[in-house]
């Protein structure tokens, strides 16, 4: 066995910023990154946006230039992983190879949630989560007049604005009453509803997918209620799974995730998980969660090369995370989970700026911002030190937020 070795599961946000800090912070040994797409780790976010587009290509996506890794001595090797034998500290290659290891850190990600459909497999039916899948989608578009995607989250959403750029027709079909209703209150809803439907998208929800027709390649999506939407190309975005199945055959602790502590280590001392594959507790939302988040799955690296390299470094930053639609930005701070009480501020019915505040027993604890960077900046700050903003002088767009955080107190009024 190598006893002074890093074996990095997974080519992901979680990963490339496991093999910066992991030299930061001291680790001396040999790191290997382990991956299964024939590329160093990417940024992801961009792929339903410039890299849909044609006006990025997956060099410049790469979050660390190839010279990083050589510099930093990490060695990266496309390969799947198989298997994870705990008590000797291997893991085992599709090739049959073993491969020892002195600590393991699995940075797995999370996979499209498939939909289980007749026509499913037709060609021009698609899901998007690497560069692959666009790719795939790409090569259709030059002879698509006409998409639907189902599922109006964020994922399909973007696409749908991705596609609108191209002089794509699009139709979004959602099962739930409301688009990003998992996500969001209903204002934020009804503002990007309004926003699609401006930009000439068709929107139904409220309404059940029942096939995919087409001979050999997709030609319509046929609804419960009967209805039929001709197109060319499907793609479906309605929700991830996490990659846990490497973790679970380990023997290790699943529950929505690979379960870790605050910092990062699994129930087995010796290996350890980050991003959108692991689940942690969070002190300040007083629960458990997986985060599909760029940003925590860098903070939750940071700490797991602490951890790895014999330091405690807690995961505590807050969780935050963003969407580009059109000419919109929208930042998120923190989680409204639980939220009794929202408060607008700026206009969300006619123009294109405005901020929701998610309130809990009267203390911020989350933000959508659209194209409002100050309200994201003291949003984050307000929610991090617990504090009550009044509810008026928030909702004021002519009261200066550092007022706010000035006034503000830490009990809820």
């Amino acid at each position: 066995m190598d006893n002074n070795r890093v074996i990095i599961v997974g080519a992901s946000h979680a990963s490339a910023q496991l093999c910066a800090s992991l030299r930061q912070e001291g680790w001396a040994g040999e790191v290997l990154l382990i991956g299964d797409e024939p590329t160093l780790p990417y940024h992801r976010p961009p792929l339903s946006k410039t890299y849909l587009a044609g006006t990025s290509n997956l060099d410049e996506l790469l979050i660390r230039k190839p010279d990083f890794y050589d510099k930093q001595q990490v060695a990266f090797r496309q390969a799947r992983v198989t298997s994870v034998e705990r008590g000797a500290r291997t893991v085992t290659l599709s090739n049959g190879e073993t491969l020892g290891y002195d600590k393991l850190a699995l940075c797995l990600g999370a996979r499209p949630r498939r939909l289980s459909l007749p026509g499913a497999d037709l060609a021009g039916v698609h899901y998007l989560r690497d560069a692959a899948d666009i790719e795939a989608i790409r090569d259709s578009l030059a002879t698509t007049s006409h998409a639907v995607i189902i599922g109006a989250g964020y994922i399909g959403l973007e696409t749908a604005a991705s596609l609108r750029k191209l002089g794509i027709s699009v139709s979004v079909l959602e099962a739930a009453d409301r688009v990003l209703q998992r996500v969001t209150a209903p204002e934020v809803s009804a503002f990007y509803d309004r926003v699609h439907r401006e930009e000439g998208v068709e929107i139904r929800v409220g309404v059940g997918v029942n096939a995919l027709e087409g001979k050999g390649h997709v030609s319509g999506v046929r609804l419960e209620d009967g209805d039929s939407v001709a197109t060319e190309l499907v793609i479906i975005g309605v929700g991830v799974v996490p990659n846990v199945e490497l973790a679970q055959e380990a023997g290790l602790t699943v529950d929505n995730g690979i379960v870790i502590d605050a910092y990062g280590r699994t129930s087995d001392p010796e290996i350890f998980a980050a991003g959108d594959c692991a689940n942690y507790y969070d002190a300040r939302y007083e629960g458990r969660l997986r985060l599909e988040s760029v940003p925590s799955a860098v903070e939750q690296a940071k700490s797991v090369a602490a951890a790895i390299c014999g330091r405690e470094r807690q995961i505590s930053a807050l969780p935050w995370f963003w969407s580009d639609q059109y000419d919109l930005k929208l930042q998120i701070a923190g989680l409204n989970t639980g939220y009794d009480e929202i408060v607008l501020r700026g206009d969300r019915s006619t123009g294109r700026d405005f901020a929701c505040f998610y309130l809990g027993k009267g203390r911020l604890i989350a933000a959508d911002c659209v194209n409002r960077p100050q309200e994201f900046m003291f949003s984050k700050r307000a929610i991090a030190q617990g504090l009550a903003p009044n509810r008026d002088l928030l909702a004021d767009p002519g009261t200066a937020l550092k007022s706010l955080l000035e006034a503000s107190t830490t009990s809820a009024g």
